[in-house]
């Protein structure tokens, strides 16, 4: 199963091509590292929440898009090495050196995939979303999960991907579990879907909101706190 190292962060919108081009430069170490997949999306149809939102989740301003992240290795352990180099290798703390956003307000950390449904590609549009459960939930969100990627797979979504936290640092401004004001007796679950194209994916909500199975059931999760949004790929290496 895949183990995930994701990221949320706000970028000025005026940045987008240069933190574009960052993140492609940085790309070849990742993968020398042992990332196997590294995926940035831009902000398309970010909501704004009730008790959380992914815009109060990195403190962002009003001129600041949000970019939903993640790498993929083929285990815990590959990325725990890949991010020792990446904390000693001096080409990147070279390009660290000018980031195109506030790297303080970026949250991070990682994950340990626990569902994973359909086929790796390159997504036209992506949903991504955090949201707290009881740490001793796991199964039963399990369950509810894969109810819900069977649901999306029917309406077209190409692959759905659950990971639930394993090593989410505490940050001095924002972190994963301030995201979603979890408590200490709760997991954050990091996880996305991935569409064809966006007009595929609005289609699909559409009937997946009304189907009875999404509403089946007592789902462990306090979907309350729920972030999520909408997301154009603008790198998928």
């Amino acid at each position: 199963m895949t183990y995930v190292s994701g990221f949320v962060c706000a970028v000025p919108a005026t940045n987008r091509q240069a933190y574009i081009d960052s993140a492609r430069a940085g790309e070849p170490l990742f993968r020398e590292f042992g990332a196997a997949r590294q995926v940035e999306a831009w902000d398309d149809d970010v909501p704004k929440g009730e008790r959380t939102d992914f815009r109060r989740a990195v403190k962002a301003t009003p001129e600041e898009k949000i970019v939903f992240s993640w790498h993929e290795y083929a285990s815990k352990s590959a990325a725990d090495d890949a991010t020792k180099k990446i904390m000693s290798d001096p080409r990147m703390e070279e390009l660290g050196k000018d980031m195109p956003f506030d790297g303080q307000r970026m949250i991070w950390g990682g994950f340990d995939g626990i569902l994973e449904k359909g086929r790796r590609g390159k997504a036209g549009y992506i949903d991504g979303s955090l949201v707290p459960t009881p740490k001793d939930s796991k199964d039963a969100y399990l369950s509810y999960a894969n109810t819900v990627a069977d649901i999306l797979t029917e309406h077209g979504a190409t692959r759905i991907v659950d990971a639930w936290s394993d090593n989410i640092p505490d940050g001095k401004v924002t972190d994963f579990r301030r995201s979603v004001n979890a408590g200490a007796d709760e997991a954050v679950v990091f996880s996305w879907v991935e569409w064809p194209s966006k007009a595929v994916r609005d289609a699909a909500w559409q009937k997946i909101f009304t189907d009875p199975r999404m509403h089946q059931g007592n789902p462990p999760q306090d979907e309350s706190r729920r972030v999520s949004g909408g997301f154009v790929p603008v790198m998928d290496a």
